[in-house]
């Protein structure tokens, strides 16, 4: 529903009886040339009690009138015909601000005009107190209120106004302050970037400080390093100064080294012509070498031969101390046909037999026994005299032809001496053994100069009872006979071996003494009658020689055979034989068998029979390939010189008197060498 309109005159009459004394109020726009410098929030503080005196004229209006709905009048001041403030230019910033404080300050400050009480005399004007219209005076009161309602409209016309204004001000103040806030916010976040920058750069700045410290003593050791080197520079310069002139002098010699090597290069060229003469004349001087050396063999052989492949010594052992000394007429050594200066190759022995005499009854006058062989070695010879003599024998084996050398007498006639020499390994008293095998190393080492290569393999084997027994067997084996046995080394082959039997190469003296330590402990002796210690058994130390000369494609494989045979001692018939006694004599007729044997082999080869009976002892068929052809044999025959033995001598005398062949060439193989 509408409100019901009242008259006129009525809201005259409420009008008079609300009106208060206006009061003009202080302009409240900015003032020109000002700026706000109140932020946002303080303008919205300044701008409160306008809201609050707007909020009160408008409940003065309501009452007022009903249909109008313009905004409270406020109390002027009685200059109401003073036209509102010219609209200032709009601001920004902290001077919108500012004077929007000011027109509030002055809106409170202003003395506030109490309203007057119906039925009071109207206010005076200019100075003079108004004409009271009388009561009666309606019409005149009419028009007064009438003029003084349309005064009052155009002040709230000018009131609406010039608030509108102040309200757009607001709102583009507020929008101003909304602006500053963004830009203050975005001022505050690029104010926490800078610090944090800032912040930054202190680190950095802090970091390079360091930095910069760091660099500074880098700089001093630069500076001391570079003072060094400068000094060192100093140095290097002088080096440099005194090695310029060590290249001067350096050039000039190599200037004269290049004219020396220039000479050099021609007499490099000339002795390079004269080195491929040497070396065509080596070649020739080394055929010319090899010629000579194989006639060397050649004539050496026929050497040999001329002097007998079968040849007999004699050696009579020196008086032993405490043996009784023989009379001199006993053992005579004729001269040789050159004189005393020509080696003995004769003996005279004499014997005085006490049951023959004469008839007178004086003792028979004794009988002198003659004999000659290749040569004789008194008792004062020495062992390297007598390893002299035989010395180019050994060299026979080392050019390929098989050499045996016997030692043959009775017990106690020094055979193992000649062949091993005496105890203490005393150089002065070695025997053959050592000696050839010392000679034979020696020889082949000067032989390799010449491109040939030899190897030695030794064994040593001993024949006791027709039994072959190996002297260098060692652990269960040692002392075990029956296990050897002589065969051939295979089908259709000439050489001959011992089954089970140690063949051991050996390249030095040392191993030889080892093995003729070990054999000498495991060879088997008995006493005798004739001897404290005798050899009953044959004992053959064989060494198989094989040379080769790769360059030329030559061959030569020889055996040197060293022979200890056992006593040759003759059984007396008359002696009763108790039960020790029966073996001595099994062994004394094995060993004169042997040697029977051995004597028939070699007469039959002097003899050039047709049948050579090897195999009637184990003795002569195991070195029956040493013995036949163009081998080359030696016998000792070692004799007592005792007057007592000269039985057995002469019986030893007489054996190798046997076997002895004239000189001249013997039987003739092809020669080792193939």
């Amino acid at each position: 529903m509408e409100p019901q309109q009242r008259s006129p005159l009525l809201e005259v009459r409420g009008n008079i009886e609300l009106k208060k004394p206006l009061i003009k109020a202080p302009s409240r726009l900015p003032l020109p040339g000002t700026r706000f410098k109140r932020g946002p929030d303080q303008m919205e503080d300044a701008l409160e009690p306008e809201k609050k005196r707007t909020r009160g004229l408008d409940t003065v209006t309501k009452i007022a009138t009903s249909q109008s709905r313009a905004p409270a009048i406020t109390a002027r001041t009685q200059t109401q015909n003073q036209i509102t403030a010219p609209k200032v230019p709009k601001k920004t910033g902290p001077r919108c601000s500012t004077a929007i404080a000011m027109v509030l300050k002055n809106q409170k400050s202003g003395p506030a005009v109490p309203a007057q009480k119906p039925g009071a005399a109207p206010p005076m004007v200019g100075g003079r107190k108004p004409t009271k219209r009388p009561a009666w005076d309606l019409k005149g009161q009419l028009c007064d209120l009438n003029a003084e309602l349309k005064c009052c409209r155009e002040r709230t016309q000018t009131l609406a106004q010039e608030n509108q204004q102040l309200q757009d001000q607001l709102r583009e103040a507020q929008q101003q302050a909304k602006a500053r806030g963004a830009e203050c916010r975005t001022l505050e976040g690029e104010l926490a970037r800078v610090q944090a920058q800032a912040e930054q750069g202190q680190q950095e700045l802090g970091s390079l400080r360091a930095r910069v410290l760091e660099l500074e003593e880098q700089q001093c050791t630069q500076e001391g390093l570079l003072r060094e080197l400068q000094k060192e520079q100093l140095g290097l310069q002088e080096e440099r100064r005194g090695l310029a002139a060590r290249l001067e002098e350096q050039e000039r010699r190599l200037q004269a080294s290049e004219a020396a090597l220039s000479g050099s290069q021609a007499e490099v060229a000339s002795l390079r012509q004269e080195a491929t003469g040497q070396a065509a004349l080596l070649v020739e001087q080394g055929e010319r070498l090899h010629g000579l050396e194989m006639e060397r063999r050649r004539l050496h052989n026929q050497l040999q031969e001329l002097k007998g492949n079968i040849r007999v010594f004699c050696r009579v052992r020196p008086v032993l101390p405490g043996e009784p000394t023989p009379p001199p007429s006993f053992l005579l050594f004729p001269s040789g046909p050159g004189g005393p200066a020509d080696p003995p190759t004769r003996l005279s022995v004499s014997r005085c037999d006490e049951r023959r005499g004469t008839l007178s009854g004086a003792p028979a006058p004794a009988t002198r026994h003659d004999f000659s062989f290749d040569r004789v070695f008194p008792p004062g010879s020495r062992q390297d005299e007598v390893f002299e003599e035989i010395a180019m024998l050994v060299q026979s084996a080392l050019d390929g032809y098989p050499v045996c050398i016997f030692a043959y007498g009775q017990t106690g006639s020094g055979k193992t001496f000649t062949m091993e020499g005496g105890p203490g390994r005393d150089p002065q008293v070695e025997g053959l053994i050592p000696r050839a095998l010392r000679h034979l190393f020696s020889v082949a080492q000067e032989l390799g100069g010449q491109g040939w290569t030899y190897s030695f393999v030794a064994s040593y084997v001993e024949i006791y009872n027709e039994t072959v027994r190996d002297l260098l067997a060692t652990g269960p084996r040692k002392g075990q006979g029956g296990e050897c046995e002589i065969r051939r080394a295979g089908p259709g082959s000439e050489e001959l071996t011992v089954t089970n039997a140690r063949y051991v190469p050996v390249s030095c003296e040392k191993e030889v003494e080892a093995l003729l330590h070990l054999a000498h402990q495991n060879r088997a002796v008995a006493r005798t009658s004739q001897n404290e210690r005798s050899s009953r058994s044959h004992s053959v130390f064989q060494l198989q020689i094989s040379g080769e000369h790769t360059g030329r494609g030559l061959q030569c494989g020889a055996s040197l055979n060293l022979v200890d045979l056992a006593g040759s001692e003759r059984l007396d018939p008359s002696l009763a034989l108790g039960p020790g006694e029966r073996d001595r004599l099994r062994e004394t007729q094995a060993i004169n068998s042997s040697l029977s044997t051995l004597g028939l082999v070699i007469m039959a080869l002097s003899n050039k029979e047709s049948h050579i009976p090897y195999r009637n002892s184990k003795l002569t068929y195991l070195l029956q390939n040493s013995l036949g052809g163009s081998a080359k044999m030696l016998m000792f025959v070692n004799i007592s010189p005792l007057e007592e033995n000269v039985s057995e001598s002469l019986n030893s005398l007489r054996f190798a008197s046997k076997v002895q062949l004239p000189p001249g060439p013997g039987p003739v193989r092809t020669p080792g060498c193939l």
